[in-house]
């Protein structure tokens, strides 16, 4: 447990007792609103967080910042999104710009709410989160309600005058789609106006995708996120580029099949090239994902441009080549990645020394590694501790989808258990717990086809490694089916629909041609 200091146990007293607190707020000196919100977050009382936002006396309330660990509470609340907490969080704020029994009082100009992280265990006591999307959703309909109301009611002139910057994480998607429009069509006359700094889409059309991420203004913009149904690909990429300026975006991610070489052109080589120098013109991008894209031979096309070093680059399912894994190595990115996903490329077969020259390179910044369905053998393990005995800041190593037997598990664990800052590690289920002849990579179908008990003796003798060497902060797992993705998780019931009816319509398409052939 962390140590509370006696004044925050003093403030959880105080917000205990709900109704007592809500009445006594106007006594209390602006400078405990931050200990008192922090307080009432971890204890769940929605009614006073409420009050608290509705009377907030700063000039900024940055929700990242007070949950984070302060000196009164070290613990960082920050992932917890607790389904009440946010609500009253956001409600007090539409309250905030409508409260007029103390307009001389509002200072607050920023309201920052994108430090929230979303994980998988949830720790409040009313189990029930708000994810980025819901988030988006409810901000989205309380500033569009907060209009109808200022243009019926008889307000305060001083109301009209109230400008809050709100700082998210936007996330939309077809079914929040035109709630999302409306509120960012209507931002200059609503008091609450929403700054987006990171942007995902799923399951989007592309003409919608165009219309919104415009209207989002662009130019604000930190990270963009195009995922899995949102149709993009190069010739929609390249038009989004030119008519588009990203001056301060960090982080890009494309969707599955953005590229792909196999089918090129002339007219197609030099799009790629086009792409490749306006991804050189965002000069603060560091962390790009280009996943499930065919780009043989073509990765120095598309990042040499760039001009500042890449942290984070995935790749993972790329076709890569020899010359594509030499110029990786080679790069100036090389000696900066923090992050490095090259999964669904057979390293050991096709380029064994040049991933081990781009592995040795970024050894001493490398935190996250990411080598799933590489074909990784028993045969292999002695040179990959040797690749990884350098990398000493390594926190997360995921190779899921290997065919490495329980023994050579064991061996690398008791290597693993040396690296220092290591904190995650995702394992393939031995190759031994599968029937004889099982062929790599394993296809969903056979996935769980394993001996199930057997699997869980050797996980039990892994993490007896990782005991008895005093690393019990390591956390090991086999999420079969990837790791967990809270954005995913959220929408799944949506994006599941979404597939089952492109899965029917392809099955209808396919029927009435085979009908024509009949």
């Amino acid at each position: 447990t962390t140590m509370k200091s006696l004044r925050f146990i003093s403030a959880e007293a105080f917000v205990s007792n709900a109704e007592l607190a809500r009445k006594s707020l106007s006594a209390v000196a602006h400078d405990l609103f931050p200990l008192l919100f922090k307080a009432s977050y971890l204890l769940e009382q929605g009614e006073v967080i409420h009050d608290l936002v509705e009377n907030w006396p700063l000039f900024d309330f940055n929700v990242g910042k007070l949950l984070g660990a302060t000196l009164d509470y070290q613990e960082d609340l920050s992932h917890r999104t607790c389904s009440v907490c946010l609500e009253s969080c956001l409600t007090g704020l539409r309250d905030y710009v409508l409260n007029q029994s103390s307009p001389y009082m509002k200072k607050l100009r920023v309201v920052d709410l994108t430090g929230i992280k979303d994980v998988e265990v949830q720790f409040c006591k009313c189990k029930k989160t708000m994810g980025r999307w819901a988030r988006t959703q409810l901000l989205s309909k309380l500033c569009s309600e907060l209009l109808v109301y200022l243009q019926q009611a008889q307000c305060n002139p001083g109301t009209f005058e109230i400008s809050i910057n709100v700082l998210i994480d936007l996330f939309v998607t077809e079914r929040n789609y035109e709630l999302v429009v409306q509120a960012l069509l209507k931002k200059c006359s609503c008091p609450l106006k929403i700054c987006c700094v990171a942007f995902r889409s799923d399951n989007l059309t592309l003409q919608k995708f165009f219309y919104i991420i415009k209207l989002a203004d662009p130019s604000l913009l930190r990270k963009l996120e195009i995922v899995h149904n949102v149709h993009l690909e190069m010739e929609h990429l390249e038009i989004l580029l030119n008519s588009i300026h990203f001056p301060l975006l960090m982080s890009l991610t494309l969707p599955a099949r953005t590229f792909n070489v196999r089918r090129f052109t002339a007219t197609d080589e030099q799009m790629l090239t086009n792409i490749g120098e306006k991804m050189g013109e965002m000069t603060q991008l560091t962390e790009l994902s280009i996943s499930f894209s065919i780009l043989t031979g073509r990765i120095q096309k598309l990042l040499s441009p760039l001009k500042t070093p890449l942290k984070m680059l995935d790749v993972s399912n790329c076709s890569l080549n020899h010359a594509d894994m030499a110029f990786l190595a080679n790069s100036f990115h090389a000696n900066h990645l923090e992050a490095l996903d090259l999964s669904g490329h057979d390293i050991p077969e096709l380029y064994p020394s040049t991933f081990f020259k781009l592995l040795s390179h970024c050894s001493s910044v490398l935190r996250s590694l990411t080598l799933e369905d590489c074909n990784i053998q028993d045969t292999h393990v002695n040179m990959l501790i040797l690749g990884l005995s350098p990398c000493q800041k390594l926190q997360e190593f995921k190779f899921i989808g290997n065919p490495l037997s329980s023994q050579a598990l064991k061996y690398l664990f008791t290597f693993l258990c040396e690296l220092p800052m290591l904190k995650n590690v995702e394992f393939p289920v031995p190759r031994d717990c599968y029937p004889i002849g099982i062929t790599y990579p394993i296809d969903d179908a056979s996935l769980c086809g394993f001996d199930h008990q057997k699997y869980e003796r050797v996980a039990e003798e892994l993490n007896l490694i990782l005991l008895q060497a005093n690393r019990e902060d390591v956390k090991a797992s086999t999420p079969l089916f990837g790791s967990y993705d809270a954005a995913v998780q959220e929408t799944n019931n949506e994006l599941g629909a979404y597939l089952i009816k492109s899965f029917k319509e392809t099955l209808e398409k396919f029927t009435i041609s085979f009908n024509k052939m009949s």
